[in-house]
């Protein structure tokens, strides 16, 4: 939903574009909406509005990275067109141009001084020197974010205006105190629940199926049997982890070593810092001044501000941190407590030393082990490559695909078969096995080979697709034991949930339900005074689906329902409503988060609302081409050309 894609957004400018608006502007979601053809490159058509090609492009591509984001790892071509990203980016951006055209056209429109203002208060677009909006800044922060200033304004102009409709709907809406009632009643009610669990245990084991039962039962399970396409593979891996075995005591060159010291000897090394004031002066008179007072004792940022400027401390920063080069150059010339006014880069200032702490070399020995550590690592993948290189030199000259691993001392591994999901025919999952080498092979015909393919990490790999064998369903001498456990499951449960009907059925005909749980062996369990805020806590113990029948259920109705145990069978035998001083509290409580429930639902109406009212017309078709997607497969049969 858009609004966790703001909440758990880190990006600065997705800040910015979405806003605190709290009504869900960008609108990701999957709705149906009817699509209308529109002209032109028009993907959306909103009133006034559109988004052409380009505009949904770069609006479907930011939405991606904030998914990766929150996944944390890549979304593939394919992942994003099976999870129809680009329907989500249509949908949210039709109903966020179709609210923003209806707030335009009913009057809510922030003025140019307004939007000017909110963008000069943005610390982003601020230099880090003065402290003040820089417009430079604002213009390469924008195209670092792929948007042009005229665009950028546009976007904070239709924020803006959802912003302050929603404050003006927001302010003074409060929830009916009988709706904080209701939660409060909803909340606090307590019920006793009692229930007893029909174990497989307690119902015969059926008798061993015959092959008719079996092949009966694989016809009726054959889209849960049916095996999808498999593959054997031959692959050819180039790993730093056997390459490192090759170099793991060869010696290191002495001159290597010493070279890679003196390239990294500053970086290893801690520099000298200090803590530094700089106050920027127009004048020497200004200059001498504020030395003076600042020999006087007078705070810096006291002196700065009379000035109408900035004090700028370093805290012990190296002499690459200061943003003026000459300031810098001087500073770190200068002893403690020294003032000095340095003419710098950036104009004049006074600068005044307050601490320096001195810089320590790493000597070569300290750094030793490190620099071993990264010699070997680039000796593993010269040899990773060495070995791709004998490998393809001999397969370049005709050798085969083994006999080229072989050349470069490297085993060839035939796996199969298996799915593209690295599932073999026996239902295993192939620990391990990468998901690029299976997406590669899937790729390719029978008896084709890829080229050297780069895993990640250092590591490539070749594969040669041996065998592709269809979609099938296995006969039953290669899955009895398979098939065979499935059935004697399902026989099972069949005879628990008859077993479980049974002694439902007497307590709905008013038989205690001890007595029916004692006339089979069961115990009962009870758990009374049971609340939604205890449930909880005693999940463990009760189990999800137990406690989501008792609150489901009313008074003294019986019911069963499956567990990780067994069938579940019990009954509700009492609710009492909370009318103490604690719910009048809470519903008291209730109402605020109430009023936001309802907020949120008219917002959502009133996007509804707009996207109908100013018939938003999509092109889905365009927005596929814009996102990348192949066109929707729109096949018609057609008659048979006659023969002449």
């Amino acid at each position: 939903m858009p609004s966790e894609a703001r909440s758990k957004s880190t990006s600065w400018f997705t800040r910015i574009i979405l806003g605190l608006i709290i009504v869900a502007m960008a609108g990701f979601g999957m709705s149906q909406y009817s699509f209308d053809a529109i002209r032109g490159d028009q993907v959306i058509k909103a009133g006034s509005r559109t988004v052409n090609s380009a505009e949904f492009r770069r609006e479907y591509d930011r939405y991606k990275k904030r998914a990766e984001q929150q996944a944390g790892q890549p979304i593939t071509p394919e992942m994003a067109d099976q999870n129809h990203l680009d329907t989500a980016v249509l949908n949210g951006l039709a109903t966020r141009e179709g609210f923003a055209e209806l707030l335009s056209k009913i009057g809510i429109r922030p003025s140019d001084k307004l939007v000017a203002a909110q963008i000069g208060r943005i610390p982003e677009f601020f230099d880090p020197i003065t402290g003040r909006f820089d417009k430079k800044t604002f213009e390469s922060r924008l195209a670092e974010n792929g948007y042009a200033p005229p665009t950028f304004d546009a976007v904070l102009r239709d924020e803006m205006s959802t912003q302050h409709w929603a404050v003006a709907l927001q302010d003074g809406l409060t929830a009916p105190r009988a709706y904080g009632a209701l939660a409060s009643v909803f909340a606090l009610e307590s019920r006793d629940l009692s229930f007893f669990t029909v174990t497989p245990q307690s119902v015969p084991q059926p008798a061993m199926p015959t092959d008719a039962q079996l092949n009966a039962f694989i016809k009726e399970s054959k889209a849960d049997l049916m095996l999808p396409e498999m593959r054997v593979i031959t692959i050819v891996p180039f790993v730093p982890g056997a390459a490192a075995a090759a170099v793991a005591n060869a010696p290191i060159d002495p001159a290597e070593l010493q070279k890679r010291y003196a390239f990294r000897k500053d970086t290893l090394s801690k520099p000298e810092t200090r803590t530094i004031v700089q106050i920027p002066v127009k004048d020497q008179a200004s200059a001498q001044k504020v030395t003076a007072r600042l020999g006087a004792g007078e705070a810096p940022a006291v002196i700065a501000k009379s000035l109408g400027v900035d004090a700028i401390t370093y805290d012990e920063k190296p002499l690459t941190a200061l943003a003026d080069r000459k300031v810098g150059q001087a500073a770190f010339k200068m002893t403690p407590g020294q003032t000095s006014t340095v003419q710098g880069d950036l104009g004049l200032a006074v600068v005044r030393v307050l601490n320096v702490t001195p810089g320590r070399e790493v000597s070569i020995d300290e750094a030793r082990p490190m620099l071993e550590a990264e010699i070997r690592k680039d000796m593993v993948a010269e040899k990773v490559y060495a070995q791709t290189q004998a490998y393809d030199d001999a397969h370049q000259g005709g050798a085969s695909l083994a006999d080229a691993a072989k050349k470069a001392g490297v085993p060839a591994q035939t796996l199969g078969p298996i799915n593209a999901q690295g599932v073999d025919d026996q239902r295993r999952q192939l620990q391990g096995m990468p998901p690029k080498i299976l997406e590669v092979a899937f790729s390719l015909p029978a008896g084709g080979e890829s080229e050297i393919t780069e895993l990640g990490d250092g590591a490539y790999f070749a594969v040669r697709v041996e065998k592709i064998i269809a979609a099938h369903l296995q006969p039953l001498d290669e899955i009895r034991p398979l098939v065979t456990n499935a059935w004697m499951r399902r026989e099972i449960v069949k005879a628990l949930e008859a077993k479980s009907e049974a002694l439902v059925a007497r307590l709905r005909k008013g038989e205690a339900i001890d007595a029916v749980a004692a006339s089979s062996g069961f115990a009962v369990t009870r758990a009374p005074g049971l609340t939604r805020q205890t449930a909880e806590a005693r999940q463990a113990d009760l189990g999800r689906e137990v406690l989501g029948r008792a609150f489901g259920s009313k008074p003294g109705e019986a019911w069963t329902t499956q567990t990780p145990q067994g069938i579940a069978v019990g009954q509700v035998t009492n609710i009492r409503m909370d009318a103490s001083p604690t719910a009048a509290r809470l519903a008291e409580m209730n109402r605020g988060q109430l009023a936001q429930d309802i907020f949120r639902e008219m917002a959502e109406s009133a996007q509804a609302y707009a996207r109908s009212k100013l018939k938003v017309k999509t092109d889905p078709e365009r927005a596929r081409a814009a996102a990348g997607f192949e066109p929707l497969a729109k096949t018609k049969d057609k008659p048979a050309e006659k023969k002449g």
